[in-house]
């Protein structure tokens, strides 16, 4: 081995000694041969952090997701099973009805049609069978769409949904989704599809207190859920989506879309399979019955409750899941008193007068009523129909009848309000003086010819509008509504109290002849507003409420405001009450107490209205016509055996016995009316010179060309100036009611203004005619010729 020093290898971290080119590239120190990151680059993770990133996150998901399926379990039944009651009472506190009794038969699938179970699968989970307990795409999608602001969508399978109805609470929190997510997921792992399906279709809420399917069966057309075809049990399914919006029986005016998703429904079972296209083609909206539902909501107690719900529904004060979880108490605004009174009135002013085994129109009779007081804008009574579990439909808040010259008053209102003249230029108050021609065309329309008819094609050439109220003339209203023009006709209806998206309330000269259909509760709020001098509360129906016993749910304020000015509802108050004293509803009179209003035929005589007022109480009354069966509207001549139903017959009757009952015991109260300028003068046509013509051209003996009785004015006088008492009078009133030996008073006041009633022609026994005329929407043919006077 030589003795010469071995040359060493390179230990760690040895490095050449050896001078490098100037231009070689420099390594960072302790580097492995890599570049340093700068600027920019260095905010850009590498590829190791994001997988890192991604692998944690991953953990986390996954621990989180066993954890939570570790920690929830599946709780017992929620407590819709053994739900609790809502409890619903007058105002004094007396209990109207409790609707916790849950109407539910639970039955196995086998008993259930395979079409239900397809139309509900195609209405709210098409994959139920193929896919997982949760759809995480769904939830995204409509969790996306409900932040983006199209409205609120649910992403829930039908496993999720079941565990909702049946397990879990109806609140919208994210601690219920989460355990609704879980729950689902072990659910589906412990039951099959078949069990978790039979599980929603007996815990889905159909709407008429039918908790499952076979209780909706029932309620909706009487059969079992096995006997259940594909129309029927498609409307079925799509209740589930909106059961109070979609039941076409309680709320007409939705039929449209309840149609539309159950034709989404049938396309839906054709495109699964599940339902042939032959058999989908030509399939007719299986519309369902009245109603059939627990005896506990009998009589007017279930419309009450129906009527309660919609109105906290509708103005969210409480939600429908929360009502249907229970544990509310109720106070309404309703008298026990007045409610008993109103229906006592009902049965025994119409309905114990029908022959319903003899006469078929009889069967078709129904009745709606509604009284508010106007100062409190409380609603006090309601008359709906003649039983819930017979007749399901509350005829107090439906929008399909026409209510006929009961809208005439808004007219004349209108032309007050903003000062109107007549195509002449004469100002319009009640004793200006119009032509009353039967058939005449409206001047001043731009539209198509409009020459509506008077009722039985009476002419009554010059009138005044007092008169032509008190004889509901259709020719001087048509003409009255273009003077004023039909928009600010329409304007002042809705400023009254009507809703704006009243059906057929269109400006037009027919709008004067009330072909609109608002319902009887609406246009007792606006007569209410005429009654308390122009201005305008919304009407409520709720006193008071508590949940489980304690927390109070708060209710919306009550907004007041000036709708018309005082004289203008004052002067139509003032002509109003002419119509009780001297028109068409003097039977009216029987209340015994100062009052005003008007009566109106729909078209057809398809219903017939009475709206009135005294200073205490305002009540619109209306007899309607409907099918039992077919719940077609239905012409009444003929019923009660009578040739016509007028305002001025059962609806004025119910209304003057109602009325007296309900205020029994207080004091009697005058109405304090401040009257537009001119009111108590006549005006003559603006053709005449001298004196103005005698209304209606009566005949000697005091009666008009068409055998109405009226009273002739004195000698020397111009009709309207039978007027000018004192304010707060009122004469001409025995305790009956009647006027006695033709003493008129024709109810304009004037502050300081001196007594000018006239004695007319002795009318014998002095019963006045009550005959409607010119109610009729558009007027009637004469092929009526039957005499259609009713007695007092």
């Amino acid at each position: 081995m030589s003795d010469e020093p071995q040359p060493q290898q390179p230990g760690p971290g040895w490095a050449s000694r050896e001078p490098q080119a100037a231009d070689a590239p420099q390594r960072p120190a302790g580097g492995k041969g890599k570049d340093r990151r700068t600027g920019r680059r260095r905010l850009i993770p590498t590829w190791r952090m994001t997988l890192g990133t991604l692998l944690v996150g991953a953990l986390l998901i996954i621990g989180g997701l066993v954890l939570g399926y570790t920690l929830v379990q599946i709780p017992p039944a929620n407590a819709l099973a053994i739900q609790q009651a809502n409890v619903y009472l007058y105002a004094d506190g007396t209990v109207i009805a409790r609707d916790g009794e849950v109407n539910r038969e639970n039955v196995t699938l086998d008993r259930i049609s395979e079409d239900a179970r397809h139309a509900v699968l195609a209405a709210e989970d098409r994959d139920f069978y193929s896919e997982s307990a949760i759809d995480p795409q769904a939830m995204v999608r409509a969790a996306w769409n409900t932040a983006t602001g199209k409205g609120k969508q649910s992403g829930s399978t039908i496993t999720q949904q079941y565990v909702k109805n049946y397990y879990l609470r109806q609140e919208q929190t994210v601690t219920r989704k989460v355990k609704e997510f879980f729950i689902a997921i072990k659910l589906d792992r412990e039951q099959s599809k078949d069990k978790i399906l039979e599980g929603y279709l007996n815990t889905s809420y159909f709407g008429r207190n039918a908790y499952g399917i076979q209780a909706a069966a029932h309620a909706y057309y009487g059969i079992d859920a096995k006997d259940l075809d594909a129309g029927r049990a498609a409307y079925l399914a799509a209740l589930v989506n909106a059961p109070s919006q979609y039941d076409v029986v309680a709320h007409p005016e939705n039929r449209a879309a309840a149609e539309a998703r159950w034709n989404y429904v049938l396309d839906g079972m054709v495109e699964e399979g599940w339902l042939s296209a032959s058999e989908r083609t030509g399939m007719k909206f299986p519309m369902p019955k009245e109603t059939t539902v627990s005896t506990g909501l009998s009589g007017q107690r279930g419309y009450i409750v129906r009527i309660v719900k919609d109105h906290l529904i509708q103005n969210g004060i409480v939600d429908e899941a929360s009502l249907d979880a229970g544990g509310y108490r109720i106070t309404t605004t309703l008298h026990k008193d007045k409610q008993d009174a109103f229906v006592d009135a009902v049965n025994d002013k119409l309905m114990d007068r029908l022959d319903q085994e003899n006469r078929k129109v009889d069967t078709y009779v129904r009745a709606g009523g509604a009284s508010i007081d106007p100062r409190t804008g409380k609603i006090v009574a309601m008359y709906n129909g003649i039983d819930y579990v017979k007749q399901y439909t509350p005829n107090a808040t439906r929008r399909d009848y026409q209510v006929g010259s009961t809208f005439k008053p808004f007219v004349f209102t209108a032309a007050v309000e903003h000062g109107s003249r007549t195509q002449d230029g004469r100002p319009i108050t009640p004793n200006t003086v119009y032509d009353g021609t039967d058939q005449r065309p409206v001047q001043g329309w731009s539209g198509d010819r409009y020459a509506p008819e008077n009722e039985d094609n009476v002419d009554y050439g010059d009138i005044t509008v007092r008169e032509a109220t008190d004889k509901s003339v259709n020719a001087v209203y048509a003409q009255m509504a273009v003077d004023v023009g039909s928009d600010r006709v329409k304007q002042t209806a809705v400023d009254l109290g009507l809703p704006a998206e009243t059906p057929e309330l269109h400006p037009s000269p027919s709008i004067a002849l009330g072909v609109a259909t608002a319902s009887v509760l609406d246009m007792t709020q606006a007569y209410a507003t005429l009654a308390n001098h122009g201005k305008h509360g919304t009407y409520t129906m709720i006193e008071k409420i508590t949940k489980d016993g304690k927390e109070t749910v708060e209710l919306p304020a009550r907004k007041t405001r000036q709708a018309v000015s005082r004289q203008a509802a004052d002067t139509t108050t003032s002509v109003l009450r002419s119509v009780v004293q001297n028109g068409t509803a003097t039977a009216a009179l029987a209340a015994g107490r100062p009052a005003a209003g008007k009566t109106g035929t729909a078209e057809e005589d398809k219903a017939a209205w009475f709206a009135g007022y005294t200073p205490e109480l305002a009540t619109v009354v209306a007899v309607m016509g409907q099918d039992p069966v077919t719940a077609a509207q239905q012409k009444l001549y003929g019923a009660m055996g009578l040739p016509r139903i007028n305002g001025g017959g059962a609806p004025a009757e119910i209304w003057g016995q109602y009325t007296r009952e309900a205020l029994e015991g207080e004091p009697v109260q005058d109405f304090d009316l401040r009257l537009q300028p001119g009111a108590d003068r006549t005006q003559p046509p603006a053709d005449a010179t001298g004196t103005g013509p005698t209304p209606g051209g009566p005949t000697d003996d005091g009666e008009t060309p068409d055998g109405e009785e009226t009273q002739s004015p004195t000698p020397g006088t111009t009709p309207g100036q039978t007027q000018g008492q004192s304010e707060g009078q009122t004469q001409g009133q025995t305790d009956g009611g009647d006027t006695d030996g033709g003493t008129t008073d024709g109810d304009t006041t004037t502050d300081g203004g001196t007594t000018g009633d006239t004695t007319g022609g002795d009318t014998g026994d002095g019963e006045t005619d009550d005959g409607d005329n010119g109610d009729d929407v558009g007027g009637l043919t004469g092929a009526l010729t039957q005499n259609s006077r009713t007695r007092d």
